[in-house]
């Protein structure tokens, strides 16, 4: 009798197994559920401590509830992430929502696409793109796309005051921050005066101008981009030794000799511009990846991804011409790459010390421009990052956490922690063996789900809608000719 009751319990849970086995579902490309259970993961926070797991996330509402030992309810959408590894979603600090490259036309959407398909979750969008439609998808929670931080473009307003009326102009349309370029230091120090008081914060490309990096310090920017202006502020002779016939509007003349200029640093100065930045809450986000073809011209025309992904109106803006900002490989010379070479070396070797010394850096791609595309060029930065000697946790806590820090929003993504938003991505890899699992091309599958706000994105659906955008966009340039 025991025994006969026994199984018809048994039976009873059996049957009450199956039936939660099936009201279970999958996850739907871009539509979030409600309560969303992620099993099994190896889990990497992103504030640099190691992996742990196996772990279940649970995420209500698009928001991380808890993490645990946690179990299935029936009406979960449910991943089993056995063995794969979850990461936060990643902070891209500069990116370019481009519409079209030498007056070609290209898809937001294929910009947008691809970076979700990379893992991007998050992008501060600095300048160079159409501020009004920006800001639409930004607000438009039905758009697939990352989550957009609006950095228009100052310009280079003529005064002062001119400078503090635009950056109000900016804030009156709903801008997240200010991006500045070519600036004399009075319209700088006006613009950056305005902007904390209407609570911009400003991303400067300080280029070869009479500001450098000792301004950001003292009038307190929040990011420096790419390098210029560091090394700047510590050259002996106050300013790099130029060609007499150098033109810094020659696209040539300006790439060419930006990689002489990390060899004319003092270094003890540059010690105490770091210690300055770091003082001053300047950080700084290099942008390693997009100079790289400088040192290494034919290993940047020839990526793999190319062959399926290129939209042609990038093709066409990368080949060689001035007209187009960053296509200047005319007479691109081995001498030109060995300066480059040497240049990378010191340049990583300085990241590598603003690091050590407790700087804040951050990771951007500031792709559609020499031989970068969108997303892919973000990724390329992990590995340029790890070639710099920073190790892979350390990496990956820049490219999350620490973007979110500097977008101060360090308490509301950027890490894989309950009462954070569900920004994470589910790898079949470990990036911390291998950066490299993280492209969507890679043979194991590499990113499977990007999940923005706890909505999954199917990262081969986004890629197949990438190639038919470029496949699309490929006839009608055929047509054309």
């Amino acid at each position: 009798m025991g025994t006969r009751k026994q199984k018809i319990i048994t039976s009873l849970l059996f049957g009450l197994s199956i039936a939660t086995v099936s009201a279970q579902t999958a996850p739907r490309h871009a539509v979030r559920p409600e309560r969303f259970l992620i099993q099994h993961a190896l889990l990497i926070e992103g504030n640099g401590t190691p992996t742990s797991g196996p772990v279940d996330i649970l995420i209500e509402n698009g928001v991380i509830t808890r993490i645990g030992n946690i179990q299935a309810t029936a009406n979960d959408t449910l991943i089993d992430a056995a063995k794969r590894y979850v990461i936060p979603g990643l902070v891209n600090l500069h990116g370019h929502l481009h519409h079209e490259r030498g007056g070609m036309p290209m898809d937001r959407d294929y910009v947008l696409k691809l970076w979700l398909a990379c893992g991007i979750t998050t992008v501060r969008n600095v300048g160079d793109s159409d501020t009004p439609a920006t800001l639409a998808i930004r607000d438009d929670p039905k758009h697939i796309a990352p989550r957009l931080f609006v950095y228009p473009m100052l310009g280079r307003p003529a005064t002062p005051d001119a400078a503090r009326a635009r950056v109000r102009q900016f804030k009156e349309q709903g801008a997240d921050g200010v991006k500045f370029m070519g600036l004399h230091r009075d319209i700088m120090e006006a613009a950056l005066d305005e902007a904390h008081l209407q609570g911009l914060p400003v991303a400067h490309h300080v280029g070869v101008e009479e500001t450098n990096a000792w301004d950001d310090i003292k009038f307190k920017t929040r990011t420096i981009e790419h390098w210029y202006g560091i090394p700047d502020a510590a050259l002996d002779e106050g300013v790099q030794r130029f060609p007499a016939n150098y033109n810094y509007q020659n696209e040539a003349d300006r790439f060419r000799y930006a990689g002489h200029l990390w060899r004319e640093v003092n270094w003890e100065k540059l010690g105490k511009v770091f210690d300055g930045m770091i003082a001053a809450g300047v950080a700084w986000d290099p942008t390693l990846t997009i100079y790289e073809a400088s040192r290494d011209k034919q290993r940047a025309q020839n990526q793999p991804w190319f062959k399926e992904y290129l939209h042609p109106a990038l093709e066409a803006f990368f080949r060689p011409n001035l007209e187009n900002h960053g296509s200047y490989f005319i007479n691109w010379t081995s001498t030109d790459e060995t300066f480059w070479k040497e240049n990378y070396r010191l340049w990583m070797k300085a990241v590598r010390e603003f690091g050590s010394r407790g700087g804040l850096i951050g990771i951007g791609e500031d792709a559609g421009y020499i031989y970068q595309m969108y997303g892919f060029g973000y990724l390329r930065n992990l590995e340029l990052h790890q070639e710099a000697g920073f190790p892979p946790i350390k990496i990956i806590e820049q490219a999350t956490l620490n973007g979110a820090r500097i977008l101060g929003q360090e308490k509301k993504f950027g890490r894989v922690r309950a009462g954070w938003s569900a920004d994470l991505l589910i790898v079949n890899g470990n990036p911390l063996e291998d950066f490299k699992v993280l492209y969507p091309t890679h043979g194991n599958g590499g990113i499977e789900w990007t999940i923005k706000q706890g909505i999954p994105y199917h990262v081969p659906t986004l890629m197949r809608e990438v190639k038919q955008m470029v496949d699309v966009a490929k006839a009608k340039a055929a047509q054309s000719k």
